[in-house]
C-alpha cells in the first residue's frame, strides 16, 4: 500500500472528498469544487488502490540485460532500464498490479466462473437490439482505444488445452457445441501451488512507449525499420508492409482490424515526418540516433493527444475537460504553459511531463482491474458506411467482419486511406451501456476459423482474473453499492432483467454488468466507475515513467523534439499527411468530435 500524502491534513482532505462525492457528487458541483473533489478522489486512491504482485512468490523472471550508455536517453525494445535502479519494472513479461488489496482478490471456483452463464449473459443483457450512438464523438474513439491497447496490455496467447466449457441453451444459435472459451494463460515466473492470488503477466511493456508501433521485441523492431534515416518502413502505395512469417503478421493477431491499421500507418508515417525534421537539425546523427528520439517524440505525442484530446471526447463533462488537461498543462493551463514553461514543480499547476518522478511507494505495473475497465466493445458499429472525403458521396458499405483480421487487409487496398479516415471521423461509434454489444462480435470469426463471443469473453475474463463483482468492486473504491437493482440503475426494464439473470442476488452482478446499467455522468460516454480507474492510473503511467517527468527535457528530447510534441493535435497529424481532409477538419476543435460532411459542410 501506498505512503502517499499520509499525513492528518491530507487524511482529513481525502475524507472530505470522499463524503460530499458520496452525498452530492462531483459531477453535480460547480467547475472549482468538482476539481477539489476529484484531486482528493486521486490522493485516495493512490493512498490505497495501489497494490503490488511482484513480492508474491516467483520463481524468477525477465532478464533486463546489462546497463549501457545510450538507455540513458533512449527506450529499450522490451520496456528494460525505463526506471535505472529497478531495470526490470514494467518491462514485457512481468506482473500485472491490482488496484484492490490482494486479499480481496479471489481465486473464483470453477462453478463460480461460469455462474450466472457468461452466455446468458450476453445474450439477455448485452446484446445490442437496437445501435445506440454517442453521438458526441466519432468512430476514430473506437479506432483509438483499440489502437492504444495494442501498446499496453495483452496476457499473451491462450493454450489450446483446458478450455472453459460453457453450457448452452437449446435454443442458442451458437455454431459450435459446447462453447469453448481458452483461459487465460498461466503466470509462467509462479511456482506451481505457492501461496496468495493467482498472477498474470503483461507480455507487451507496461510502459506508454508506442510499442504498437515500434514492437516489443528485436525481431519486430528489425521488421519495421527502413535501416536509414531513422525511418520505418511504408510501401510505395503508402500502407506498410506486411511479414511473409506469419508469427510476425499483426493482421492474424486477435484485434487487428482497419481502425489499428489505419492509426498504426498515420503514426508510422508521423514518426517518419519527426525523423526529417531532426535530420534537418542534426545531420551527422545516424539512423539509430534518429530512430530512437523520434521515437521519443511519437510516443510522447501519442500520450498527450490521449490524455488532452480523447479521454476529454469521451468523458466530456466540464470538470473532467479540466482536470484531464491539467494532467498535461497543469491547472496553470496550455497558454501559460506554452508561454512560460513550468512555474512550479506542483504537478497539479504545471502539470506531470517534466515534474518528480514518482511511484507512490508502489512499483509500477498496470493492473487487472485498469484492463477490466477497458472492455468497452460497445463503441465498436456493426454496419459501416464508407464514404468519400471529396463530396461525401457513397463509397461501399461494409459490416464489421469484412473490417476485421485478413480480411481488413482488401479493405485498405481498396479503399484510399483519406477516405477511411473521413468515414470513421463523421460517423458516430456506439455508447458504453447496456444491450449495445456488437453482433459482429459476439459472433466474431477469428482468423483461426474458430468462433468467439468476446461479450461472454469479457464477463468470464474478469471473474476468471479476480476482479471483483461490481458491488465489492465500488467498495474498494469507497463508491456506494447498489443495495437494490433500482438503485444499480434507473432504467426499470434493465433493472428487471439484470435481477433475473442473477437470481436477484445483487452481490453477484458482474462489473461489467454493472458499469454498463449505472447512471452516467453527463457528457460521459461510459461509467462513472470506470473513470475512478482512469483518474487514477492515466496519471501513474505518466508520473512513473522517466521519459515523461525528469528526462522530458530538451537534452534528452532535442528542443525541436518538445516543440513538435507542443505545437501538434490530432488534426494537425491527420492533416500533415492527408491535407485533402481539410474541409471536414474545418472548425473541428477535437478531431475525435464529429467532422464536417463535405456534402453540406456542416
Amino acid at each position: 500500500m501506498s505512503t502517499y500524502r499520509q499525513t492528518p491534513f491530507w487524511r482529513a482532505y481525502t475524507a472530505l472528498a470522499g463524503h460530499l462525492d458520496r452525498t452530492v457528487g462531483w459531477d453535480r458541483m460547480p467547475l472549482p469544487l468538482g476539481l477539489a473533489v476529484l484531486i482528493g478522489l486521486r490522493t485516495a486512491l493512490r493512498q490505497d488502490n495501489l497494490h503490488d504482485t511482484s513480492g508474491l512468490p516467483s520463481a524468477g523472471g525477465p532478464d533486463p540485460g546489462p546497463a549501457t550508455a545510450d538507455q540513458r536517453v533512449a527506450r529499450t525494445v522490451d520496456g528494460a532500464h525505463n526506471d535505472l535502479d529497478q531495470p526490470a519494472m514494467g518491462m514485457a513479461g512481468t506482473r500485472f498490479g491490482r488496484n484492490v488489496p490482494l486479499d480481496a482478490v479471489r481465486d473464483e471456483s470453477p462453478e463460480d466462473v461460469l455462474h450466472p452463464n457468461p452466455r446468458e449473459v450476453s445474450r439477455a443483457l448485452l446484446t445490442r437490439t437496437a445501435f445506440v450512438p454517442a453521438t458526441s464523438v466519432n468512430s476514430l474513439v473506437a479506432a483509438w482505444l483499440q489502437f492504444m491497447i495494442r501498446d499496453w496490455f495483452s496476457h499473451g496467447t491462450s493454450p489450446a488445452d483446458r478450455p472453459w466449457t460453457v453450457p448452452l441453451a437449446a435454443d442458442d444459435p451458437w455454431p459450435e457445441r459446447p462453447m469453448q472459451i481458452p483461459r487465460t494463460p498461466d503466470d509462467p515466473t509462479r511456482p506451481a501451488g505457492s501461496p496468495g492470488p493467482q498472477t498474470r503477466v503483461n507480455v507487451l511493456t507496461h510502459w506508454w512507449d508506442g510499442s504498437q508501433i515500434y514492437g516489443v521485441d528485436a525481431r519486430e523492431q528489425a521488421f519495421v525499420r527502413a535501416g536509414h534515416g531513422g525511418l520505418l518502413r511504408v510501401l510505395d502505395d503508402g500502407r506498410l508492409p506486411l511479414p511473409e512469417d506469419a508469427d510476425l503478421d499483426p493482421s492474424r493477431v486477435p484485434g487487428f482490424w482497419v481502425g489499428t491499421e489505419m492509426l498504426r500507418t498515420l503514426f508510422t508515417r508521423e514518426h517518419n515526418a519527426v525523423c526529417s525534421r531532426l535530420a534537418a537539425s542534426y545531420p551527422t546523427w545516424d539512423d539509430e540516433a534518429l530512430f530512437q528520439r523520434a521515437r521519443l517524440v511519437v510516443a510522447a505525442l501519442i500520450a498527450k493527444l490521449h490524455t488532452v484530446e480523447w479521454t476529454p471526447a469521451v468523458i466530456s463533462h466540464p470538470t473532467t475537460v479540466t482536470a484531464l488537461r491539467a494532467n498535461w498543462f497543469g491547472l496553470a493551463g496550455e497558454r501559460l504553459h506554452r508561454l512560460l514553461g513550468r512555474i512550479s514543480e506542483s504537478e497539479a499547476i504545471s502539470g506531470i511531463p517534466g515534474s518528480r518522478r514518482d511511484h507512490y511507494g508502489v512499483p509500477f505495473a498496470l493492473t487487472e482491474e485498469f484492463v477490466a475497465v477497458y472492455r468497452m466493445h460497445p463503441l465498436i458499429r456493426d454496419d459501416w458506411d464508407v464514404r468519400s472525403a471529396a463530396d461525401d458521396s457513397p463509397v461501399r458499405e461494409y459490416a464489421f467482419g469484412d473490417l476485421a483480421g485478413p480480411k481488413a487487409l482488401k479493405v485498405l487496398a481498396d479503399v484510399s486511406m483519406s477516405d477511411l479516415l473521413y468515414s470513421f471521423g463523421t460517423l458516430p461509434p456506439g455508447l458504453v451501456e447496456m444491450h449495445n454489444f456488437p453482433r459482429a462480435l459476439q459472433e466474431f470469426e477469428r482468423s483461426d476459423g474458430h468462433h468467439q463471443d468476446l461479450a461472454a469473453t469479457d464477463i468470464l475474463r474478469s471473474r476468471e482474473l479476480g476482479v471483483p463483482r461490481y458491488n465489492a468492486f465500488r467498495r474498494l473504491l469507497r463508491l456506494r453499492p447498489a443495495s437494490t437493482f433500482e438503485e444499480l440503475t434507473d432504467n426499470a426494464d434493465w433493472a428487471r432483467e439484470i435481477r433475473r439473470v442473477y437470481d436477484g442476488d445483487i452481490e453477484k452482478v458482474d462489473l461489467t454488468v454493472g458499469m454498463f446499467a449505472e447512471r452516467k455522468p453527463r457528457g460521459f460516454a461510459f461509467s462513472d466507475t470506470a473513470f475512478r480507474i482512469f483518474i487514477l492510473m492515466a496519471s501513474r503511467r505518466l508520473n512513473s515513467d522517466r521519459f515523461f517527468t525528469e528526462y522530458f527535457t530538451p537534452e534528452v528530447y532535442t528542443p525541436e523534439g518538445l516543440a513538435w510534441i507542443a505545437d501538434n493535435s490530432m488534426a494537425s497529424v491527420v492533416l500533415r499527411h492527408h491535407p485533402e481532409l481539410r474541409p471536414a477538419l474545418a472548425g473541428v476543435g477535437n478531431a475525435f468530435a464529429p467532422w464536417r460532411t463535405t456534402a453540406t459542410g456542416r
